[in-house]
């Protein structure tokens, strides 16, 4: 889509440009990709996202299998009847089912489009009363998944003894007439153990070896990517430099620095700077940077040139940090379909690429003013407070400038090329080999931003959602007051509700129906804006002067004393500056932008006589909140 109309791409002339026909009249123009948008599919068969924490982990499995399935499908340009044919058959399936999820996906690029749908009862699934079914997996995990009878060790390496089907079977059947229950199907039991992973059995057979050998990870050095995105390696460090608040112009301390190096052309895919430790805030906005276009990122910035690096990676590589194991980044990566991989514990080589180039904007950042260096010997007598002069934000800045217009047209040692020169080989190829083509622009940037936001589950009550003390509330959330759980009618049902740390004045709840997130504002909309760090330090704040059970009122009148505090020891302390930098970046954040729609069926009703009250009562209201 450009400017309104639909145009069909037909070639790409470079990074920046390519030649499209309009779809309507034929007419070919020249356009810049930094204007163009995915053409949104009016299908009726069109998925619609579901939330990823809503999707039932059965139906989260079968999506995984159906990928598994078609995967071979999708890394050709062009599939035969043929090839769908053998697929199809291998699966089991129709070659119209093939061709259905091909489109899906294909359609949507994520996991999440093979969700089943409607849901039913699934094909070949096994379903047993829960008696029976104790028994089958009891008897599985004793004998089929034997852990005690081992052959000897006549080779080198043992072979456990294993048990057949047949024998499962006889000794289920042999427990079921001891309990007097009526055995299911010799069948049902055969298709209950091919489920089980080849993996599973080696591992319940202690074959630990084979296991390693088979499913382990690759020892030695890291391989290098064949291909643009292929691989991407990110990583987090403390930046040998101070800043100075935007205010004051004082002293501040050392940001942090998330990176994403793509391991092919060791080209910068983003980054993200905090005054904040990392965490996973800080990596779903680098992943965020990573993967949408940054035209705009650059004119905010004012940095001159082009950074011609977006779309999905294949693959995350990353240290066994935390932030890096949650399972907002493990279901998002999922449903994005981008492999999130760890290098191995104590295994530095394995991360070379980003610890390089972390270490090579070291040796930039070491020039400027304010740099404490990396080693207290180099410092000297130097003081780095007293010559620090750079913010944050223009920080950001220079980093963005460095790696622009300098890192990127360098000649990079390994390569004997520039990061650009080598992206744009892959991208479209040479004499020898082929290019990989435009990676894919990102169909729905404000869900991206929210599947990589952290998330809770949370009732709704009639005073709308509670989370962390200060209650939400918007007409959305009205047919949803006291909703039960629609598996378990004795529990109230818990909605998915995301937010961002940096602003916390807005809350994002995922509508189960529409399958879309709306903005749930404060109930109380004259309340500040407030960071989750600012809300925790207020609960500290409270805590130290014995005050255990805190609610809103409590939170909000603590905030204003502590903003009188902080105001008076603004200049006086590092550690108050920091506060308030850290506040002004993140209300200067970008956020989701969503349709602040409600639905038709949830206008808000016309008053009844029991909603109205005399005037003088909200008067008082008033000046309460006054």
């Amino acid at each position: 889509m450009f400017h309104g109309q639909h145009f069909r791409i037909t070639h790409v002339l470079d990074l920046t440009f390519v030649l499209a026909k309009n779809a309507s009249n034929g007419e070919a123009k020249k356009l810049p990709i930094a204007d163009l948008r995915p053409y949104e599919y009016q299908d009726g068969e069109a998925f619609v996202g579901e939330d990823l924490e809503n999707i039932p982990d059965r139906d989260w499995r079968e999506a995984q299998r159906r990928m598994e399935i078609i995967r071979p499908l999708l890394t050709v340009e062009s599939t035969s009847r043929e090839q769908v044919q053998i697929v199809a058959d291998t699966a089991r399936v129709n070659t119209a089912t093939i061709y259905r999820w091909m489109k899906r996906y294909r359609t949507f690029g994520k996991v999440s489009a093979l969700v089943p749908y409607p849901r039913g009862p699934k094909p070949n699934a096994v379903r047993l009363r829960p008696e029976l079914t104790t028994i089958v997996e009891g008897v599985i995990n004793d004998i089929y998944l034997n852990k005690r009878t081992l052959e000897k060790k006549v080779e080198k390496r043992a072979q456990p003894r294993k048990r057949s089907p047949r024998t499962v079977i006889k000794e289920v059947y042999r427990l079921c007439r001891n309990a007097g229950l009526e055995p299911p199907h010799p069948s049902t039991i055969r298709r209950w153990i091919t489920r089980i992973t080849a993996k599973d059995v080696m591992r319940g057979q202690r074959r630990g070896v084979v296991v390693e050998e088979t499913y382990g990870e690759i020892r030695g050095k890291f391989p290098d990517a064949h291909w643009p995105l292929e691989v991407v390696q990110i990583d987090h460090t403390r930046v040998d430099i101070i800043l100075v608040d935007d205010k004051e112009r004082l002293p501040i301390g050392r940001p942090w620095i998330t990176l994403a190096i793509d391991v092919f052309s060791r080209m910068v895919c983003g980054f993200y700077v905090s005054i904040d430790p990392p965490g996973n805030m800080a990596t779903g906005l680098c992943l965020v940077k990573c993967i949408l276009p940054k035209e705009a990122w650059l004119l905010e910035l004012d940095v001159p040139g082009t950074w011609p690096v977006w779309g999905k990676m294949r693959t995350i590589h990353a240290d066994n940090a935390g932030e890096f194991r949650g399972e907002m980044l493990k279901k998002a990566c999922i449903e994005h379909h981008i492999d999130l991989t760890w290098r191995p514990v104590k295994k530095p080589r394995y991360g070379a690429h980003i610890e390089r180039l972390l270490g090579t904007l070291h040796e930039d950042i070491h020039e400027l003013d304010g740099s404490t260096y990396s080693n207290i010997e180099d410092r000297a007598d130097y003081d780095p407070e007293k010559d620090s002069c750079m913010t944050l934000s223009e920080f950001e800045q220079w980093l963005a400038e460095l790696i622009v217009n300098d890192y990127h047209q360098r000649i990079h040692g390994e390569l004997k090329t520039t990061p650009l020169a080598k992206y744009e080989e892959g991208i479209f190829g040479t004499a020898d080999r082929p290019g990989i083509g435009l990676p894919d622009r990102i169909m729905d940037e404000s869900r991206l931003r929210l599947d990589l936001m952290p998330f809770e589950t949370r009732t709704v009550q009639r005073h709308g959602i509670v989370w962390d003390g200060i209650e939400y509330y918007s007409d959305v959330l009205r047919k949803w007051i006291g909703a039960k759980d629609p598996e378990n009618t004795a529990r109230k049902r818990k909605f998915i509700v995301r937010r961002d740390p940096r602003d916390i004045s807005v809350i994002y709840f995922f509508d189960p129906e529409l399958k879309q997130y709306f903005e749930i504002p404060y109930r109380n909309i004259a309340r500040p804006s407030i960071s989750l760090w600012e809300l925790r330090a207020i609960r500290r704040f409270l805590k130290e002067q014995g005050k255990e059970q805190v609610d809103e009122e409590m939170i909000f009148q603590a905030r204003e004393r502590m903003r009188e505090i902080e105001e008076k020891a603004r200049t006086k302390t590092k550690a108050a500056r920091r506060k308030a930098q850290r506040k002004r970046g993140w209300e200067q954040a970008e956020k989701p932008k969503l349709e602040a729609t409600v639905p038709e069926d949830e206008q808000v009703e016309e008053p009844s006589i029991h909603d109205i009250r005399p005037f003088d009562e909200i008067d008082e209201d008033w000046d309460n909140d006054l």
